[in-house]
């Protein structure tokens, strides 16, 4: 009588595991990364002075230096104007840390370790991104917090004053893969910042932020309508202010779409041939 031998079960190798686990997978590495760079963060925390020193001395400097000439007189007109408008555009200028993060990490050969280890590839780069929703965050109550002292008020409730938050965190994360992009071709770190700033400031001075479009010249407010940072500006005043805010929303979440569909395969493909 001769007995049947069976085969051992064989491990299912990372690659072929069905596509829910393999997600499962991929999310817990990314967050065990995003909090690896939360702590890093924690242990610098000049990192931060982009999104808690800079938000101050920007609406101060705004404020009492040119508020009194741009807002016909009243700073407190003019600080409920910029305010919104300050906060949509800091949030997006908040970005350029990522990419110079992410390209000092190659550089050190922090991506060398992560590729030796049994994660998923693409999990230091997400996981980078989660991390900065909370630079994002920090930056929104700063802004908001430290303008409440300046006189700021929200006039139009709790709910939209949490959707504007919510908008422009989200506009962030889809404006964040540009500088994902840049910093993945960039050569070096220091460069990220000169070539993002380079890209973003026509995009901040060019929209209403700071000035009402109506007194700008035609062909320059032409590109003012269409400017996504317009666009945002224009959503959160309206949220937070009152005014308009359907069509700034809209156009909004066509940007974001946009940004996202544009910039997040150039950034994963630059990011794959890099790290």
């Amino acid at each position: 009588m001769t007995a049947t031998l069976t085969a051992p079960p064989r491990a299912v190798p990372p690659t072929s595991q069905p596509a829910p686990r393999r997600t499962a997978r991929t999310v817990r590495h990314a967050v065990a990364l995003a909090r690896r760079n939360l702590i890093k963060t924690s242990r610098t925390p000049e990192q931060l002075i982009d999104v808690t020193i800079q938000p101050i001395v920007f609406l101060l400097l705004f404020v009492y230096v040119f508020g009194g000439a741009l807002g016909g007189g009243s700073r407190h007109d003019y600080l409920q104007f910029l305010l919104p408008g300050l906060l949509a555009q800091g949030i997006a200028m908040g970005s350029v840390a990522l990419g110079q993060n992410l390209n000092a990490d190659i550089e050190k050969g922090v991506f060398d370790r992560f590729r030796s280890l049994p994660i998923a590839r693409s999990a230091p780069l997400v996981g980078a991104v989660l991390a900065d929703f909370f630079r994002y965050l920090i930056l929104c109550v700063i802004y908001l917090g430290f303008g409440y002292v300046l006189g700021f008020r929200v006039e139009t409730g709790v709910l939209p004053a949490i959707g504007a938050i919510a908008l422009s965190i989200g506009f962030a994360l889809s404006f964040c893969w540009i500088s994902v992009f840049i910093g993945m071709k960039a050569r070096t770190s220091g460069s990220v910042q000169g070539i993002f700033f380079l890209l973003f400031f026509p995009l901040a001075f060019g929209s209403n932020v700071y000035v009402a479009p109506s007194t700008m010249p035609g062909w320059l407010q032409a590109f003012v309508h269409v400017n996504p940072m317009s666009q945002l500006s224009a959503a959160v005043r309206g949220l937070t202010v009152g005014g308009p805010t359907g069509a700034h929303v809209g156009w909004t979440l066509l940007w974001m779409a946009i940004l996202l569909v544009v910039f997040v395969p150039l950034a994963l493909r630059a990011y794959r041939r890099r790290a």
